[in-house]
């Protein structure tokens, strides 16, 4: 996917009406989650968003109660408009550049200074916050199979915990290059007892693991994959070097996943050893005024109702933050 365009110079209306109260950029379920909340909190709410969600191809997203099977773009739109409805909600598609420190002699209230790159006929914008929500998730790479893409989202999933019983007894592909393919087959292992790990002969399962699977009825399949076959928009195997096919209808594979945080200009602020953002239990980052929520915080992807608990969660304590001490 290419860089959007940038679409015209920086509005700079907002310094005029001063800072918003935050700026939260992702409109996935951790950030629409917070947004509603500071919004019947009184706050002016600005939500920056680029309308490029990680579950872009998953047709139904499972296990939000109330909106089981819902579209994700849906559960998306409902979100954004409820927000919109109150007078302190505003949605802005961009894409966003830079959050950065305000200098102290600024005078304007705002702790940060939020660049955007406008999408969608947008301008760009530049705005202050006295408080930002950082809810963009994880970018995710797949392993490098030619049709791996084409699958995805409808006979391939990579949240067990969401698309699972969807997949329930079918004869399962478990895909990945990493060291926790043994754990996410026992997982697995609850919908269909037809499964077969495939490292690619690069995911890690050792010997131990894999006697322990086998004895489950779960076979590791470590030689390199070609792609992901089918026939008449259903898969219908697991191609290998050199040509042998090992028939699948249907399977999960294991992205690596990596935070979308390269816009964050903020000295200080501090991650894990997977470069997710550590927070305390109200969403606070190392640096005073900045928040995160949903999946760019430890320990990574999750469901999607986790995702917009943290949300909310984070939203609250943003709240009691912005009135300050007694």
């Amino acid at each position: 996917m290419t860089d959007p365009v940038d679409t015209g110079p920086y509005d700079t209306g907002p310094y005029d009406s001063g800072p918003y109260d935050v700026v939260i950029i992702g409109a996935g379920p951790a950030g629409l989650a917070a947004g509603l909340a500071l919004v019947r909190a009184r706050r002016r709410v600005l939500l920056v968003d680029s309308n490029r969600p990680r579950n872009a191809a998953t047709l139904h997203a499972h296990g939000f109660i109330t909106r089981d099977g819902i579209s994700p773009l849906d559960l998306r739109r409902i979100g954004r408009e409820e927000i919109e409805s109150y007078p302190g909600g505003e949605f802005h598609s961009g894409l966003a550049r830079s959050v950065s420190h305000v200098a102290e002699a600024s005078g304007t209230g705002g702790r940060f200074t939020v660049a955007t790159r406008g999408l969608r006929g947008e301008r760009a914008r530049e705005v202050r916050a006295r408080a930002v929500l950082v809810a963009t998730g994880l970018t995710e790479t797949l392993p490098a199979l030619p049709s791996i893409r084409a699958w995805y989202g409808t006979n391939l999933h990579s949240c067990i915990d969401c698309d699972g019983y969807e997949k329930s007894d079918a004869a399962l592909a478990l895909i990945g290059e990493s060291a926790d393919l043994a754990e996410r087959a026992l997982l697995l292992s609850q919908w269909s007892d037809d499964l077969i790990v495939f490292t690619n002969g690069v995911g890690e399962v050792s010997d131990r693991d894999e006697a322990a699977l086998l004895a489950r009825g779960i076979r590791v399949d470590r030689r390199r994959i070609a792609d992901v076959v089918g026939d008449h928009g259903a898969m219908t195997g697991v191609q290998l070097e050199g040509g042998d096919v090992v028939p699948r209808t249907a399977g999960f594979v294991r992205p690596r996943w990596t935070p979308a945080i390269d816009f964050l200009d903020v000295p200080g602020l501090e991650t894990d050893a997977e470069g997710l953002v550590t927070v305390d239990a109200g969403g606070r980052t190392s640096v005073p005024g900045l928040y995160a929520a949903g999946d760019a915080t430890p320990p990574g992807p999750q469901q999607l109702l986790v995702a917009a608990g943290s949300g909310a969660s984070a939203a609250a304590v943003m709240n009691r933050d912005l009135i300050g001490p007694l």
